[in-house]
């Protein structure tokens, strides 16, 4: 088992999530999050008003799948967050972590048949 951690662009959430049920990857935690990176302060507006910020939203997918579905979520998450064929600086980013015990809460299953 594996934990894949997907940190993208909040509008990309919709299509990522569309495209993974569509490879049979149903289930996922969506965490809101800021980054913070080499990009530096970036202008943004409020009600007319201009400030500064040095962090920017993000949303992070966390999934976790068995090793066969690894390839997929991975590829699916890679096509669907980039924007544009090249994907640009602050698309995000896939880590992929080992998971070594998955145990659901109502029956205690436990390992593979628990994700």
């Amino acid at each position: 088992m594996k934990l894949v951690l997907a940190i993208i662009q909040p509008p990309k959430l919709a299509a990522v999530r569309e495209a993974l049920e569509n490879v049979e990857v149903t289930r996922m935690t969506v965490c809101d999050a800021q980054s913070f990176g080499h990009r530096g302060d970036r202008p943004e507006f409020f009600r007319g008003h201009q400030y500064s910020t040095t962090l920017l939203r993000k949303v992070v997918l966390e999934i976790v799948v068995n090793d066969d579905f690894l390839n997929r979520t991975v590829e699916t998450i890679l096509n669907t967050a980039r924007t544009g064929p090249e994907g640009s600086p602050g698309d995000g980013k896939i880590f992929v972590l080992p998971a070594d015990q998955a145990i659901q809460l109502d029956d205690g299953a436990r390992g593979p048949g628990a994700v």
